[in-house]
C-alpha cells in the first residue's frame, strides 16, 4: 500500500492566549484527501487550532506546515496564497444576509478570479448543485433553513476549488437528520473531489460516520493524548477520559 501524502504538518504546537496555554506539544499530521477530525470537549482549544491553521492566530511556539512551507514563518503574502487554496465554512455560516446565495458565493470568485459574469453564473450554479441547492441562487439566508444555510455555507467555501477544507462545528444547532444529511455531504464531497477535510466537533454521530482520523485533545491535560480513526481508539484505549469522550460515560 502507498503511503499517504501529508497535506498538513503540525510540529510542538503550542497554543496560547498571553500567559495562558491552552494546548502545549500538539504533532500530528493531516494527509491528503483525509477527513480529519479534531476532538474533544467545550473549552480545549478546538476552534484555537483551527484558527492556527487557518491564519487568524499565531501560534505561541511550534510550527504548521503545509507541503514544505512553513506557514507561520512565511510572509503574509505567502499565507494569503496558501488560503486561497483552502475553503473555510464557519460554524454560524457567516453567509452575508443582504445577498443571495449566487452573490455569497460570486463574491470570492469576482474577488481573485479574472472570471467573466456568465463563467461565474455557471460556477454558481455547478457549486449549489453540488450541494443539493440547485435552482437556489436567487434565494436569501433567511429563506433557507439551517442545514440547507450550512449546504450554501459549504458551497461558498467550495468556490474557488480548494484543495482543503476547514470545517468548524459544522452540526452545531441542527436537528439530527439534518446533521446527518450533512455528514453525508461531506462525504459525498471527499469521495467526489478528494478535498482534504479538517472538522472541528465534538458531536459524536459525525465523528463516528465521516472520520478517517483524527486527534483528541485533553483539556485537563492540555495537550493531545490520541490520534488515529476514532472507531479504532474507542475499542483499543486504556485512557479513560478519551473513552468517556468516546461513548458519553455510558458504560459498556
Amino acid at each position: 500500500m502507498a503511503a499517504k501524502e501529508v497535506h498538513i504538518l503540525v510540529r510542538d504546537l503550542t497554543m496560547a492566549y498571553g500567559d495562558f496555554v491552552v494546548m502545549r506539544d500538539l504533532t500530528f499530521d493531516i494527509n491528503r484527501a483525509d477527513i480529519f477530525i479534531v476532538m474533544g470537549g467545550s473549552g480545549c482549544g478546538k476552534s484555537t487550532l483551527m484558527k492556527i491553521l487557518i491564519g487568524l492566530k499565531p501560534p505561541a511556539k511550534g510550527k504548521v506546515l503545509y507541503g514544505e512551507v512553513d506557514f507561520w514563518g512565511a510572509d503574509a503574502q505567502t499565507r494569503d496564497l496558501i488560503m486561497r487554496g483552502a475553503g473555510v465554512m464557519y460554524q454560524r455560516g457567516a453567509l452575508w444576509s443582504s445577498m443571495t446565495l449566487a452573490e455569497n458565493i460570486s463574491l470570492p470568485l469576482e474577488t481573485y478570479t479574472d472570471l467573466t459574469e456568465g463563467q461565474i453564473r455557471e460556477v454558481v450554479e455547478w457549486k449549489l448543485a453540488l450541494v443539493g441547492l440547485a435552482g437556489f441562487e436567487e434565494f436569501y439566508p433567511a429563506d433557507l433553513s439551517g442545514g440547507m444555510q450550512k449546504r450554501a455555507a459549504i458551497a461558498r467555501a467550495m468556490a474557488l476549488d480548494p484543495g482543503i477544507l476547514f470545517f468548524d462545528e459544522p452540526s452545531a444547532g441542527l436537528d439530527p437528520v439534518s446533521a446527518r444529511r450533512l455528514d453525508d455531504l461531506i462525504l459525498e464531497l471527499n469521495d467526489s473531489l478528494g478535498t482534504t477535510m479538517v472538522v472541528v466537533t465534538h458531536e459524536l454521530a459525525s465523528i463516528f460516520t465521516i472520520a478517517t482520523n483524527a486527534v483528541f485533545l485533553d483539556s485537563s491535560k492540555r495537550t493531545m493524548t490520541a490520534i488515529g480513526n476514532p472507531k479504532q481508539l474507542l475499542a483499543q484505549t486504556h485512557d479513560p477520559t478519551l473513552r468517556q469522550f468516546l461513548t458519553r460515560g455510558e458504560k459498556s
